[in-house]
């Protein structure tokens, strides 16, 4: 309940009016609602500046000052509120009509002082399920980072075996893959594993979905620098796709010198770059794989960027 003039005004209104003798009006009114004998005493033997005894109406306005605690003044505010909207002992009034007039006003107040309660409690029980929810979801996401460092460490020592295999680059290639999907899969990002389209006539190494857009990924690990011809055929796969669809070429060994400049000279910006240092930095904790995507990404939409090394980004 949110206290304003209105309801201040109108406890005053309650505590002059309802009850003609004082000391009735104390019993019948602020006994009730919690006021001590002794500060009422003290109270009715004020005088103001006129020389006279306080009248009710000054009572309730000393009253209403001396609260301190604004907890306290709501409580008996609503009390009395309340006394006067059950109200039926009209004889005890000096002027019924007026008394009878307050009792009604009496009642559509606490009707609102009601509702406002009422909206209250739903709007702070609906807090206390957001504040655990949030408290729920940064324990999961702390728990998800532990198990990401956890996972992202036996991943790494995976990547690190796997740069000492000097033979089979099949093998390695499919290793990698294997790689990628798992760590993606760490940061619940569902990455499609190697499949056939177009009837067979196209191999996609892989495919995920970030941001609402669907990105198509070609991995290399050779001991060759990727060359244009490589892109090619990734241009040539995402055109193939969706509007919104790009493409992710990850080389773990780098490019020729003549990619960048040529894919930034290209009217078709749609293939972003990684290597594998970007990815080493991943698995090693000093960057999150989304933060690293949507910084990549940000670049090449706005910078025309297609490689920006993870060192950079950080």
């Amino acid at each position: 309940m949110q206290l304003n003039e209105n309801i201040r005004k109108l406890t005053i209104e309650i505590i002059a009016n309802l009850v003609n003798i004082k000391n009735q009006m104390y019993e019948q009114i602020l006994k009730p609602a919690g006021i001590k004998k002794e500060q009422f005493v003290k109270l009715k033997g004020f005088r103001n500046a006129d020389g006279k005894l306080y009248t009710k109406r000054e009572i309730g306005v000393m009253l209403l000052e001396g609260f301190d605690n604004p907890i306290e003044e709501k409580k008996f505010i609503k009390t009395v509120i309340k006394i006067a909207a059950n109200w039926n002992k009209f004889h005890l009034a000096e002027n019924e009509y007026t008394a009878r007039a307050t009792v009604q006003k009496a009642r559509e107040v606490l009707n609102t002082i009601e509702i406002m309660e009422a909206t209250e409690l739903q709007l702070l029980e609906e807090e206390k399920k957001r504040e655990k929810l949030r408290i729920k979801e940064l324990k999961a996401r702390e728990e998800q980072k532990l198990e990401i460092s956890k996972q992202s460490k036996l991943l790494l020592m995976m990547f690190d075996e796997m740069a000492k295999t000097k033979d089979n680059p099949q093998k390695k290639g499919y290793l990698l893959e294997q790689l990628v999907n798992m760590l993606f899969q760490l940061y619940d990002i569902a990455l499609l594993e190697s499949f056939r389209r177009n009837n067979g006539g196209e191999q996609i190494d892989g495919a995920f979905k970030l941001d609402g857009w669907h990105y198509i990924v070609e991995m290399k690990w050779t001991n060759q620098l990727t060359d244009m011809s490589q892109l090619d055929s990734l241009y040539g796969k995402v055109a193939r796709s969706g509007k919104q669809t790009m493409g992710l070429f990850i080389s773990i060994n780098g490019w020729s010198t003549n990619v960048v400049p040529l894919m930034k000279q290209s009217p078709d910006k749609s293939i972003f770059l990684m290597d594998g240092y970007d990815l080493r930095v991943v698995l090693s904790g000093e960057i999150d794989l989304i933060e690293l995507l949507q910084k990549k990404i940000a670049k090449f939409n706005l910078l025309s960027e297609p490689y920006i090394g993870a060192n950079v980004l950080i």
